[in-house]
């Protein structure tokens, strides 16, 4: 779910950068997915990414090397570091340890986007990741004015893009990581981790094949857990039937409507003309809920709520009807109690009545996001509901048969994409709301082998920590990626 004032699981965010731009945006052309190398899901079209936040709070210092291209001079083979680069690869690490000598470290260019207040914050964010940082490691010169730079911190080495200015005194003018390694990590570390976190906690790790989802990682798998936002891959996972089977076109057109209380597209003009493919790519790269809640509509509730069963969660009646954000929201509202008690206890067919009896009290135009955006409320009662297990099924289904809905997938790979580079495919679609977060991938190897990651955590009694559940995440990733499990 998407909401003013919270991390969004769904739009990872950058900390350091101008206007919170990751290299997607300055400098670089857009990272795009490969397609996939196996036949059993169709080759994902390339297509340019719109604005694509990543979120690891800890995890990512974006460029913000808007003259890069111009002032690094290509290289045949990578110089020697200089001594003023050096000088200032020693500097980066003292920085990173303690707060102090900033302006005479960046440039007034990164200054200007990235204030000293927001720097120190990152670094100790990073701090309270890894530790300590203890040394430098290696240090490597592209060309006259960037290269890379590894500062070892007790717990993991990270990686520096650096890069000066060629006037002196070299000033550093782009920084951000370019990945980061735990030491002596392993998936049965990334589990523990998990099952540590307060409150509720599930997760699903499964290699796909043709036989199904084989499970690697398993941690209360088929329980009934909150998930925000990443009800919408139902809906994704519904238009991708219809179009494969003729019923619908992506370049469909339908009116915005109804809006939602949030979102890039609230904002538009009502009943504005949007293609299918539009909508759901707003969807999913964005969780824009106006998006999904014209989508979930358009396409019919019923036919989404048939692709819950269809695609295997164990348990439809515990979510169904799907709730568009609206809704959700409207009933979570203290003055909705009355509707929120009746719905919570009725089954699905009376829920579906409630809901149209009681339409004018749960459109948009009921919710005031303040009063739950900072408390979890019936996160147990009013919530899209699956369990791992139900959304490693759903991500093997769009993998055999997504068709066109796989690009749409990849746009935002939910996390930093140095890790996300890792993967020769990623997809991704998440949930977060105050006690709730979830996130799950769908991810293909180098190798070509298709996996599937899905995890949650919720906590009825507190805000969830998103940074933390999201570097858990990243790492698990991360040693999926770089050593094939046992199967």
């Amino acid at each position: 779910m998407t909401m003013p004032g919270s991390v969004r699981s769904e739009r990872s965010r950058d900390m350091l950068n101008a206007r919170h731009t990751t290299r997607h945006r300055i400098g670089t052309t857009p990272a795009r997915p490969r397609a996939p190398a196996k036949a059993g899901a169709q080759s994902p079209k390339r297509s340019p990414s719109p604005r694509l936040l990543t979120r690891a709070t800890a995890q990512i210092l974006a460029f913000l090397a808007l003259l890069i291209l111009s002032l690094a001079a290509p290289a045949s083979a990578a110089p020697a570091p200089s001594p003023d680069y050096q000088s200032r690869a020693r500097q980066l690490l003292r920085l990173l340890a303690a707060p102090g000598d900033e302006s005479d470290f960046f440039a007034p260019l990164f200054l200007d986007a990235v204030p000293v207040d927001r720097w120190r914050a990152i670094a100790a964010d990073l701090r309270a990741q890894h530790g300590k940082p203890l040394a430098l490691g290696a240090v490597r010169r592209e060309s006259a004015t960037a290269g890379q730079v590894e500062v070892r911190y007790e717990r993991a080495t990270v990686g520096f893009t650096l890069v000066v200015a060629p006037q002196p005194p070299a000033r550093v003018i782009g920084l951000r990581i370019i990945g980061a390694r735990t030491a002596d990590d392993s998936l049965d570390k990334v589990m523990a981790n998990l099952v540590a976190l307060p409150g509720t906690s599930a997760l699903s790790i499964a290699r796909l094949t043709d036989a199904g989802p084989q499970p690697i990682r398993a941690h209360r798998a088929d329980a009934q857990m909150a998930t925000g936002s990443s009800f919408k891959l139902y809906i994704l996972a519904e238009l991708a039937r219809a179009v494969a089977a003729g019923d619908r076109r992506w370049s469909d057109v339908v009116p915005l409507g109804p809006k939602s209380f949030s979102g890039r597209l609230m904002r538009w003009p009502d009943a504005a003309p949007m293609t299918l493919h539009s909508l759901a790519t707003a969807m999913i790269a964005e969780s824009d809920n106006s998006a999904a809640d014209t989508l979930l509509l358009a396409l019919g509730r019923d036919l989404v709520d048939a692709m819950v069963a269809a695609s295997g969660h164990a348990d439809p009646a515990r979510t169904l009807p799907l709730l568009t954000t609206a809704e959700a929201f409207a009933l979570k509202m203290p003055g909705a109690a009355d509707l929120r008690a009746r719905y919570a206890a009725a089954a699905p067919d009376a829920r579906r009545a409630l809901l149209r009896d009681a339409a004018a009290r749960l459109s948009a135009a009921h919710v005031d996001i303040g009063s739950v955006a900072e408390r979890p409320a019936a996160i147990d009662r009013i919530e899209w509901f699956a369990s791992p297990t139900d959304l490693v099924a759903l991500l093997d289904r769009l993998r055999r048969g997504g068709g066109d809905a796989l690009p749409i997938l990849a746009i935002n790979p939910g996390i930093a994409p140095a890790d996300a580079g890792r993967w020769r495919y990623l997809g991704y679609k998440g949930g977060s709301e105050p006690g709730v977060i979830a996130m799950s991938f769908l991810a293909q190897r180098q190798d070509g082998d298709w996996y599937a990651l899905s995890a949650s955590w919720n906590n009825s009694a507190a805000r969830v920590d998103e940074a933390r559940f999201v570097a858990l995440m990243t790492r698990a990733l991360n040693l999926l990626a770089q050593d094939a499990p046992a199967r």
